[in-house]
């Protein structure tokens, strides 16, 4: 891969031979380990209520310095790139490898795949033509009914060099963009406020996110999903089946499943998928991949943080428990492949194995069918926030559209529902599979140990019987 035109730290900040030889003096008699160098850029504008509320520039750099020995790592990170800086950063990576003895693992291999452009989102439009497009949402969103009492518009854009130094001289470089575009409205009738949120982006230009286009129908939305719930009434509660929507819903999915699919937690044990691979784990049918390689998508990666190149990775196929998401540590210590999962939110942080793009394939039944075989529940297709304890899958959501459906038939939109259970039960409980899989939006951000990256989900619309509804109705 091309260096980076926007980040060469080894024509400004540092010579080459000489951080070479201080990683490898690093390194020495360890397992792994890597020079992770970056700088990030970033721009956030949120109109809110009739003016701008905020409008910020970030800019940062630095590198973290990694040695890894056995199950241990030594990371040292700052925030100024130099020689000196590098010295100390050994000193410090080098207590995790002790007397050494360890030996050093292959280089990732290489790739000459691009999955999105190097272009800097920040600089396709000029600042007053940001503003002025977050005014146009602000009036477009208000003139659309009498109800809307208030909007807010945010455009965030960012763009992050990094290069990756490994010991035995291989370097890897990735450029990438990030832009979104998200649009809240809030409606007013009888006293009652609700609200409605619409949005997304990518690895992708901004161009397309301020095309009138595109910001209009994002209102759009946003207005129709306020006034669902204006319209709604107390969700039920009790153990009933749920019909969740294709696409966002799928980070149900992520949070309960994804990540107890991750390489750590099983390694450890700590997982409540540890020690099942190879075994049926979900109903016949049920096919999720995590795939860092769709082009343009929020998940998406050309390279990991540790170099290695993303993949299109089967987790469970046809109910069968058949890999996990790894970094070059777990890897190496579960004596498998890394997977190209080794991700971390900046270089102050180390890598660990964590979601791209996470997705269950499609199934054969068409959507209304599998609505209609609901006899008693609910259908959601919006979420909020949740939380998950990666140890039993143990999962609390909160949906933000949702509707009653009662003998196959949809009814009144339903507020306050919040779906409970646990991952490895709602995987055997998947009655039916639509043939409508999607991704979603461009719109989320997982955290994990205290780090956020951006990642994708996806699904189809499923039947999952027996799940317990939190709800308000008597």
């Amino acid at each position: 891969m091309a260096e980076s035109m926007n980040f060469r730290p080894f024509e400004t900040l540092l010579d080459e031979g000489r951080a070479l030889a201080l990683l490898r003096e690093a390194v020495a008699g360890a397992d792994d380990g890597e020079l992770f160098l970056e700088r990030r850029r970033s721009e956030t504008l949120t109109f809110d209520d009739g003016r701008v509320k905020t409008a910020s520039y970030d800019a940062s750099e630095g590198f973290g310095l990694r040695a890894v020995r056995g199950e241990t790592a030594g990371y040292a990170h700052s925030t100024e790139i130099s020689e000196a800086s590098l010295k100390r950063a050994v000193q410090t990576a080098r207590l995790a490898v002790g007397d050494g003895g360890g030996v050093l693992a292959d280089a990732p291999g290489g790739t000459n795949r691009k999955l999105y452009g190097d272009t800097d989102p920040m600089s396709e439009a000029e600042f007053p033509v940001k503003i002025d497009t977050l005014a146009e949402i602000d009036a477009f969103a208000r003139g659309l009914d009498k109800r809307v009492v208030q909007v807010s518009a945010n455009l965030a854009a960012s763009l992050q060099d990094v290069v990756i130094l490994r010991p035995e001289g291989h370097m890897v470089t990735d450029t990438r963009p990030m832009s979104r575009l998200n649009v809240s409205v809030i409606v007013e009738e009888n006293g009652r406020r609700e609200s409605g949120m619409s949005g997304g982006g990518g690895r992708a230009t901004l161009t397309a996110l301020i095309d009138p286009a595109h910001w209009q129908a994002a209102a759009r939305e946003a207005l129709r999903i306020a006034l669902v719930n204006l319209e709604a009434v107390p969700a039920p509660a009790g153990v009933m089946d749920v019909a969740l929507g294709s696409g966002w819903p799928g980070i149900l999915l992520h949070e309960a499943i994804g990540h107890g699919l991750e390489g750590d937690f099983n390694r450890k044990g700590s997982s409540a998928f540890a020690g099942l691979m190879g075994q049926q784990i979900a109903s016949k049918g049920v096919t999720v991949l995590d795939d860092g390689t769709i082009p343009d998508r929020r998940g998406s990666i050309t390279v990991d943080d540790e170099g290695t190149p993303s993949g299109k990775n089967t987790l469970i196929e046809d109910g069968v428990l058949v890999g996990y998401m790894q970094d070059r540590q777990n890897a190496r210590l579960m004596d498998v492949a890394p997977t190209g999962n080794g991700r971390r939110e900046s270089y102050a942080h180390p890598p660990m194995p964590r979601m791209t793009n996470t997705y269950m394939l499609s199934g054969d039944a068409d959507p209304e069918s599998i609505v209609a075989d609901v006899k008693d529940g609910i259908y959601a297709v919006g979420f909020g926030g949740g939380q998950v304890d990666i140890t039993n899958g143990k999962f609390v959501f909160s949906c933000t559209e949702a509707y009653r459906v009662q003998d196959g038939k949809v009814g009144a939109p339903v507020k306050g529902a919040t779906l409970i259970g646990d991952g490895a039960t709602a995987l055997k409980h998947i009655r039916a599979i639509g043939n409508d899989m999607a991704l979603d939006p461009g719109i989320g951000t997982c955290g994990k140990n205290g780090q956020w990256v951006p990642v994708g989900v996806g699904q189809p619309t499923l039947l999952i019987g027996g799940l317990t509804v939190g709800g308000s109705a008597a």
